[in-house]
């Protein structure tokens, strides 16, 4: 780090910590799920909160987020890095956090089914949690988390965010099912499939045989995420409805 430039005194200014905290989704037996840890430690001890932690001196915020996700899962740095993490906004209340001025970049993370989380850090236990099933957060993490599921909502009309909650080959059933949750809606499957499948893109078929029984004992075709990153035409949640 270079030396401070003659005449500026840094302690002039009070000092304040900056963490990352991760809205981390997945859908799990047709439900939405964002990962929770229990608090091992003061404050909010025993209270379930979003994970997260300090940004140490020599890492990014974007590092941290990483590093701190496979901390929770138990996944390598490798293996986290492919999954699509996005930042949300700044957190800056003064009084957000009672042991000091805490400055919080959020980040919101979309995955795929992963097996149980082990925890990692300072916290005593990690889980699945339902959405809308959580309770009480501690800090302002309710208000983080209503924000990362509002914007992945809306992010699903306009972009092919949806493939990052599924498996590397999924069926279009399994897609449509990403938006039903998120969204809280039920699909037309014959409109859904026409707009996905006309999408430039979007998907594209596995070769070989690419066939599997779905979930009514019918074979369905099995789809890659295709090089798009944007809907064109988008694909708008039904009117009247938002997560």
């Amino acid at each position: 780090m270079s030396p401070a430039p003659e005449g500026y005194d840094p302690r002039a200014f009070t000092p304040f910590a900056v963490t990352v905290d991760l809205a981390v989704f997945t859908v799990r037996e047709e439900r939405l799920h964002v990962l929770l840890v229990e608090r091992g430690q003061e404050p909010y001890r025993g209270r379930w909160a979003l994970p997260g932690g300090f940004v140490l001196p020599r890492e990014s915020a974007e590092e941290a987020a990483r590093r701190e996700l496979a901390e929770e899962t138990g996944l390598t740095q490798e293996s986290v890095c492919a999954f699509h993490l996005e930042q949300l906004r700044t957190y800056t209340d003064p009084d957000r956090d009672p042991r000091m001025r805490v400055v919080s970049v959020a980040y919101a993370a979309l995955v795929p089914d992963l097996p149980e989380p082990r925890g990692g850090g300072d916290a005593a236990r990690a889980r699945w949690w339902e959405t809308g099933r959580t309770g009480p957060l501690a800090f302002d993490h309710d208000r983080i988390l209503a924000d990362a599921h509002d914007r992945i909502g809306a992010r699903l009309e306009y972009s092919c965010l949806a493939t990052a909650f599924c498996p590397a080959e999924f069926t279009l059933g399994e897609l449509q099912q990403v938006y039903e949750t998120v969204w809280d809606v039920t699909l037309d499957r014959p409109n859904f499939r026409r707009k996905v499948l006309t999408t430039p893109g979007f998907v594209e078929a596995v070769e070989g045989p690419p066939r599997r029984t779905g979930g009514r004992g019918k074979p369905a075709a099995l789809y890659r995420a295709g090089a798009a990153t944007a809907l064109h035409p988008p694909l708008l949640r039904p009117e009247g409805r938002t997560t």
